[in-house]
């Protein structure tokens, strides 16, 4: 990779969260826990849907891959900011920080498409509640884990290939914690309208079509629970779409306040706090959103812990 002035940039430096020792004290601390605790919620909430047959059921089925991806998810950027602080250093080499951004956002995107076949996994549990079992079958299951893969890879691919053919400049400090597509084009020397232009259209399809998706899952979802005569029963339709509907809300509004906007209205710090949010603190959240709600899931949990502090 050249830069304008004919040098090889060989590698970024990651300027971080904050400059300040003590403030870099309290975050790596505060990373550290909420990684700790987003690594252990989530390979539970795996643990226990794959030791309970009673779980065995297309909605834990998509739930243990959503708490796969978001253990991979917030391991693409938590523990190299652990470890350049342990180290002190801020610098990642190119080659890693293209692997870091292809990576991130392919669990992204993951996210993005597990979050939208949920959607749709409630909607015919509420809808069409006497044809479940036909429409949710264990092999559409399975297909629509693996074209969302499949789209995810190559949606990723075609950006981290665009962003390789960019040339940078002499100044390679990116004002964040992990290698960002935007922090990324605003240091490049080259013409970035083709990268922008294709965050922009294929980039926001990719993201759009599956929240589209779920906004409208979740209209025919609202209309079908009104119709249900007793308050009861609807409260407990209901009550089965709160979990992730929250999971919704926080993991599109922060996605949409960092790369949907124009770029005149972003600013390191607003970004930074949004990045924060989605790559940490909603992988975080989600087993403890889904669980706290679900009577069969503490269930399953509390068997998994019982059976392991009573093995010790």
């Amino acid at each position: 990779m050249r830069a304008a002035n004919g040098t090889s940039v060989v590698e970024f430096i990651l300027l971080g969260l904050s400059r300040q020792p003590q403030q870099q004290k309290l975050l790596f601390l505060l990373f550290l826990t909420m990684y700790l605790a987003t690594v252990l919620g989530n390979l539970l909430i795996i643990l226990a849907i794959g030791t309970d047959a009673r779980l065995h059921t297309p909605m834990y089925f998509f739930l243990s891959h959503l708490s796969f991806v978001d253990v991979c998810f917030s391991s693409t950027t938590v523990p190299k900011v652990l470890a350049n602080h342990i180290l002190g250093t801020h610098t990642i080499s190119y080659p890693a920080c293209l692997t870091q951004m292809y990576f991130l956002f392919l669990f992204v995107d993951m996210d993005n498409f597990l979050l939208a076949v949920m959607a749709y996994d409630r909607f015919v549990a509420i809808c069409h509640p006497l044809h479940y079992t036909t429409k949710m079958t264990p092999q559409l299951c399975v297909l629509l884990l693996t074209g969302s893969w499949v789209i995810a890879s190559l949606n990723v691919l075609l950006h981290t290939l665009l962003m390789a053919r960019l040339s940078f400049c002499a100044d390679h400090a990116i004002p964040h914690f992990f290698c960002d597509v935007t922090p990324l084009l605003k240091l490049s020397c080259s013409d970035t309208h083709l990268n922008e232009l294709m965050i922009l259209t294929e980039g926001a399809l990719v993201m759009i079509t599956p929240f589209v998706c779920i906004l409208a899952s979740y209209v025919l979802i609202t209309s079908a629970i009104l119709r249900v005569p007793s308050p009861r029963g609807r409260w407990k339709a209901f009550s089965t779409c709160g979990s992730h509907l929250a999971v919704v809300c926080l993991f599109y509004g922060t996605i949409i306040a960092v790369y949907f906007n124009p770029s005149s209205s972003h600013s390191v710090e607003r970004d930074t706090a949004a990045t924060v949010l989605y790559t940490v603190v909603t992988p975080m959240l989600n087993p403890f959103i889904y669980s706290l709600r679900n009577r069969d899931l503490k269930a399953a949990l509390r068997r998994v812990v019982g059976r392991r502090t009573f093995s010790m």
